[in-house]
C-alpha cells in the first residue's frame, strides 16, 4: 500500500469552494525520476524554488569540493548521494512546496493514484458504504473446541525445556 496526502488548492476569488479537479495527490516514498534527472523533474513539476536552491546549494557544494582538492570520485559520490536524497525526499518538496497556496485535507492509503483518488472523493462526498456494509462480508473463524488438547507455550520455534535426569 502506498501513502498519499491529499491537498485542496485554496478557493480563486470567484469561488466559494475549490474545484476538485484541482486537488493534488502527492505519493510519499522514492521517486526514481527525481533521482536519476533531478534538475529535470523540478522544472516538471514546477519546482521553481526547490530548482534555484538546488542549484545554489549543489554548486556551492562542488564548488567547496573542488577547493579542497578532492578527486572525482569522492566528487561523483556526494553528487550521487544528492541525487539519492532528492530522490527519496521529492514528495516532501513537492508538499513544501504546494503548502503556500494549497491546504492538506487528508491522508488516504491504496494500492495507485485511481484507487487513492476514489478513496478520498467518496469519503469526501458522503458516498463511502457505512462500515457495517462494509464488514458485511466478514466470516468470523470457527469456535476452539473446549476437548481440543491445548499445546505448551512455545516461544519461536524452540520446544519447552523439560527437566534433565539426574544422575
Amino acid at each position: 500500500m502506498k501513502i498519499y496526502t491529499v491537498h485542496e488548492p485554496d478557493p480563486r476569488k470567484d469561488e466559494v469552494a475549490s474545484d476538485p479537479d484541482r486537488i493534488r495527490f502527492i505519493r510519499d516514498g522514492f521517486y526514481f525520476w527525481a533521482f536519476l534527472l533531478g534538475p529535470a523533474w523540478m522544472l516538471w513539476h514546477r519546482l521553481w524554488l526547490v530548482f534555484v536552491i538546488y542549484l545554489v546549494g549543489t554548486t556551492a557544494i562542488q564548488w567547496g569540493l573542488f577547493a579542497l582538492g578532492v578527486s572525482g570520485v569522492v566528487k561523483f559520490a556526494v553528487g550521487f548521494l544528492i541525487a539519492l536524497l532528492i530522490g527519496c525526499e521529492a514528495g516532501s518538496l513537492r508538499r513544501w512546496s504546494l503548502r503556500r497556496r494549497f491546504t492538506q485535507v487528508g491522508v488516504v492509503a491504496a494500492r495507485d493514484l485511481e484507487e487513492a483518488e476514489r478513496r478520498f472523493f467518496e469519503e469526501w462526498t458522503g458516498d463511502a458504504l457505512p462500515p457495517a456494509a462494509r464488514m458485511s462480508s466478514y466470516v468470523p473463524p470457527p469456535p476452539v473446541s473446549p476437548m481440543a488438547k491445548a499445546q505448551p507455550d512455545v516461544l519461536g520455534l524452540f520446544p519447552q525445556p523439560e527437566p534433565r535426569p539426574r544422575s
